[in-house]
């Protein structure tokens, strides 16, 4: 007797197809059958539709503590569960910084039942923890350090080298980074002109991003450490990444690889503002032979709301960033749909590969006895994407009015559905994940 039977479904397993049915009893996946004459207390009949594994999105920020009127743990997770994301990594540049075992701890306590989606944080480096970091990050549920080397959004920095390869050497799991450039950063502020947002990728330009990127390999060869570069931009940093590979892992966002400059603040100006920037066409064309050849390990949203009252300030006053958790799978299925990834590389990119880089326990492939994460999507459905299906606490996406074909249709969290149809199911049940630490 299972809990849960999904059947006649194509599921994705590796790079194929096949036509499983799904038993999960007690939150794992404990049948995978070619025959459905099982008893459940639940079916599901999947005809028609796709079973993925559930889906990792491996850069959100969600806005607690400190800034909770942009977005809060439950509201994000919420929003998460609705885009069919089974579970979310949480970033460490909050109001205080997730900097120190305590606040981490904090974290977790926050996020007890309030949380649809599983969950897990980074810590954050700054110059003065980097000696405790190997305890941060063997705090449970913890899923690494979080560096950034451009000033962002938050307060959290390293901007030199000497401090970058003491942070690098002093833990033992994948760093993640945000790579830019923070004395080009500051030498290239006086060029912005009469407020206008076009200004912000000549502000952050290519080589803010290149060079910080060149400084994270040197740093990770040196250190012999692995480091997952976060939102790679330009078409140079996949040139340069591809002949640099050894250390390095790398992610890029949908909205990087779906919006272009001048045409994004062109039609949303400040709402198209993150960092690094996104910039124009040829770009986008790298990133995208990026992951066609397999430079490209990671697909994340880099959700990172803001209000629209904060949007609507002159820039560069404006903060950065955009939501995007609700919409990472939507917007990746569309391009599925139009040719420019396979269904199989999609599922690499944003399931398999974000849990194998992160030693993730149990997750990532459907396999027996994997955590029941799992997300259902109709690989035909077409929808309008609107600012007020968006359950993030601003209420907007850079993607409204945007038709997509490919729309998640369950979202299916330790063996229990808590979406389904656009609709949010029971309780929040999301749980920390589990990181292999030996």
């Amino acid at each position: 007797m299972y809990d849960l039977l999904i059947k006649n479904g194509d599921v994705v397993v590796g790079n194929a197809f096949e036509n499983l049915n799904i038993g999960i009893k007690d939150n794992k996946i404990t049948l995978l059958s070619t025959t459905n004459n099982y008893e459940a207390s639940n079916i599901i009949d999947a005809k028609n539709l796709t079973i993925l594994p559930g889906v990792i999105d491996s850069q959100v920020h969600f806005r607690e503590p400190g800034s909770e009127h942009k977005e809060d743990l439950h509201t994000g997770s919420k929003g998460a569960a609705l885009g069919g994301v089974t579970s979310v990594f949480e970033m460490p540049n909050t109001y205080p910084p997730t900097s120190t075992v305590e606040r981490l701890k904090d974290k977790f306590e926050l996020a007890k039942d309030r949380m649809w989606v599983n969950y897990a944080f980074y810590a954050g480096a700054t110059p003065e923890n980097f000696s405790f970091l190997p305890e941060l990050e063997k705090v449970p549920g913890c899923v690494g350090v979080k560096i950034f080397m451009g000033s962002s959004t938050g307060n959290l920095l390293i901007p030199d080298d000497e401090t970058l390869i003491n942070v690098l050497k002093s833990r033992n799991f994948r760093v993640a980074v945000h790579a830019e450039d923070e004395p080009r950063l500051i030498e290239r502020k006086k060029l912005i002109k009469s407020n206008d947002v076009h200004f912000h990728p000549i502000w952050r330009d290519e080589l803010s991003a290149l060079n910080a990127t060149k400084r994270v390999i040197k740093g990770a060869n040196a250190s012999k450490k692995p480091v997952h570069i976060l939102h790679i931009t330009t078409e140079e940093e996949i040139e340069y990444i591809r002949q640099n590979k050894e250390y390095i892992s790398v992610e890029v966002t949908p909205q990087h690889l779906t919006l272009s400059a001048p045409d994004c603040y062109d039609k949303l100006g400040t709402f198209a503002q993150m960092n690094p920037p996104i910039r124009e066409s040829r770009h986008q064309k790298g990133l995208w032979k990026g992951i066609k050849d397999g430079v490209v390990d990671v697909i994340g949203s880099d959700h990172a709301p803001h209000t629209i009252e904060e949007k609507h300030k002159p820039y560069p006053d404006t903060p950065s960033g955009m939501p995007g958790v609700q919409t990472l799978l939507p917007i990746m299925l569309d391009h599925v749909n139009n040719g420019n990834l396979s269904l199989f590389k999609l599922c690499q990119l944003i399931s398999t590969n974000p849990a194998k880089l992160y030693k993730v326990i149990n997750k990532g492939e459907i396999k027996l006895n994997n955590d029941a994460d799992l997300t259902i999507i109709d690989l035909n459905k077409e929808v309008k994407i609107k600012d007020d299906m968006m359950a993030n606490k601003s209420g907007w996406t850079p993607f409204n009015n945007k038709n997509v074909k490919g729309w998640p249709i369950m979202t299916i969290v330790n063996g229990n559905i808590v979406m389904r149809d656009g609709e949010l199911i029971g309780k929040p049940i999301g749980k920390p994940v589990s990181f292999n630490r030996d």
